[in-house]
């Protein structure tokens, strides 16, 4: 059987982009039914008036990526969530392994393998970090495309909406409550625009730098003005 899967996309300031995502994300091989959420948390809406299919749930929400994901969640009439940032793309068959996965009944919740949209080296050995991080952790982050049961996402509770971890609180919750976590080998492609802007080095020390203090107890609040 295929399960309903509502992808949720939350999005600040992401009109030049929106309606390529969305696009791509219907173009899936999918039997099962599907449905797109995109949760915007820009006071001047301008990424919902970019969207150009009429089939796409439009939610106007206050900005805050947890709390856009759970207005998102709560809108969702699929059994199966999947929140997608809106500068990553899904494998070709994702949907079709996440309700193949997910159905098997092992698992609450999953994410893909990070992939990175750039031909340069280095990002071959972040990639590399990243997928053993999670396989040793099974914390994966938001830009691996987390997945997770409906019902079972709204019975712990949801994202916290804190301003930075989300997703890694959110999957120390699930592990915590003895819930199984799955990695899918193919990858979720994420954009290099952040790396590219900030600097490779500085990028990846700073984000190691983040986990590893939220780690030994500081608090998101004050972690998220190094985080812009």
């Amino acid at each position: 059987m295929k399960h309903k899967i509502s992808i949720i996309i939350p999005v600040l300031n992401e009109a030049s982009i929106i309606n390529r995502t969305i696009g791509s994300v219907l173009s899936l091989p999918y039997d099962g039914e599907i449905e797109v959420l995109v949760v915007d948390g820009s006071p001047y809406r301008e990424t919902l008036k970019a969207v150009a299919r009429g089939d796409v749930i439009k939610l106007a929400g206050s900005r805050g990526r947890a709390r856009q994901m759970n207005n998102g969640a709560s809108a969702a009439s699929g059994e199966l969530l999947l929140f997608l940032h809106a500068d990553t793309g899904l494998p070709e068959d994702a949907l079709n392994i996440i309700s193949s996965v997910m159905g098997k009944g092992d698992f609450v919740a999953g994410a893909f393998d990070l992939g990175i949209n750039s031909s340069r080296p280095v990002f071959r050995l972040i990639e590399l970090g990243a997928s053993l991080r999670s396989r040793l952790t099974k914390t994966p982050y938001g830009d691996q495309a987390i997945f997770i049961w409906r019902d079972y996402f709204r019975a712990i509770g949801g994202f916290k909406e804190i301003p930075l971890m989300e997703d890694v609180e959110l999957m120390r919750r699930i592990k915590k409550a003895r819930g199984k976590i799955h990695i899918v080998p193919e990858k979720a492609r994420t954009s290099p625009r952040r790396w590219e802007k900030e600097g490779i080095v500085f990028c990846t020390l700073r984000n190691w730098a983040l986990i590893t203090l939220y780690s030994f107890g500081v608090q998101p609040e004050k972690l998220a003005k190094f985080y812009r």
